[in-house]
């Protein structure tokens, strides 16, 4: 049973897109064979279709009465093929750079970055970093035959065992986010460790330590100072991905705010450009809540200079963002 339980919250106003963090990952964790194409973090476009492709699609998590909700794997395609380019021959020829011109891609990690959707002038998009959401509901444990996967109680951090899995991929199906990885090579299942070896160290994972929008805070659940209580609780701002599938996720999501958009006599519409139902589906019943607090908040800051909600978002101090003790 969990002592603690340590969480992530990511502020989708600051988030850049940069891919920062997801280049922190790979680097801090691709050190055997099998995982050159593994993201354990991702920055994907929304609304687009994920990564894996469709990944909110192929089921997984718990239905209403708790029972694990039939998940598929995705396939080969929807992580997309690796390809390599031929820049000498792009650049000198013009022809198509794809080295392998019989397997042109169809799909890869950000295929559809920034793409969004509606019509200029009322186009949008915004990004959504993704990673596992070290759940106190995991699907994956759940599914798990061999009981491989198991939440440490000193911080409820998921892991697999590696010694004890058996590449069934039970857990890649559950998974609704679908962030647990196959790696070929080791015919084991693989996934975000929350950095923990970092954390023994007293650093914060290494996608919100290289953060350069400063757009993620780290901390427990029950420190009553920290940035998670202000964030999740006090202000209800930060809300979970799809808690809808039943998992209880640990990372946080402080919603998109967007300027209104334009009606077709090009004056500013009443509504925001992001529609508030499209937020709905993927945050839940707080969307509405969270945004008008933000704006009140925001408004009071202007006014007054003072908001103890805004300066925690502000982050004025990089190192008061992570609080791990």
């Amino acid at each position: 049973m969990n002592t603690r339980q340590l969480c992530m919250v990511i502020d989708l106003n600051k988030c850049l897109g940069c891919q920062t963090c997801t280049i922190a990952c790979k680097t801090m964790w691709t050190r055997r064979e099998g995982r050159e194409y593994m993201y354990w973090n991702n920055v994907e476009t929304q609304p687009g279709q994920g990564y894996p492709r469709g990944y909110a699609d192929k089921g997984g998590g718990f239905d209403r009465d708790g029972g694990l909700r039939r998940g598929a794997l995705p396939g080969e395609g929807d992580y997309g093929t690796p390809w390599d380019y031929d820049h000498e021959a792009a650049v000198m020829t013009g022809v198509d750079p794809w080295l392998r011109p019989d397997e042109k891609p169809v799909w890869g990690p950000n295929w559809d970055e920034d793409q969004g959707q509606g019509e200029y002038p009322n186009s949008y998009y915004f990004y959504l970093p993704r990673l596992c959401n070290h759940c106190s509901n995991p699907a994956c444990l759940a599914a798990c035959p061999r009981r491989a996967i198991y939440k440490r109680p000193e911080d409820g951090i998921v892991l697999v065992d590696q010694e004890q899995c058996r590449g069934y991929r039970y857990c890649v199906a559950a998974c609704p986010y679908k962030k647990v990885y196959f790696n070929e090579a080791t015919s084991r299942s693989e996934k975000c460790i929350f950095c923990f070896p970092r954390l023994a160290k007293d650093l914060p994972m290494a996608c919100a330590q290289q953060c350069v929008g400063r757009a993620r805070w780290v901390g427990y659940r029950d420190d009553a100072d920290g940035p998670i209580r202000v964030l999740v609780e006090k202000y209800a701002v930060a809300l979970p991905l799809h808690p809808e599938w039943g998992t209880e996720p640990n990372v946080f999501y402080v919603p998109p705010w967007a300027p209104p958009g334009f009606d077709a006599d090009g004056r500013l519409s009443t509504g925001s450009r992001i529609p508030l139902e499209f937020l709905g589906s993927l945050f839940g019943d707080g969307v509405s809540r969270a945004l008008k607090t933000l704006e009140s908040e925001r408004q009071k800051k202007a006014q007054s200079g003072r908001s103890e909600l805004m300066d925690w978002l502000i982050a004025h101090r990089h190192a008061e963002m992570f609080k791990l003790g």
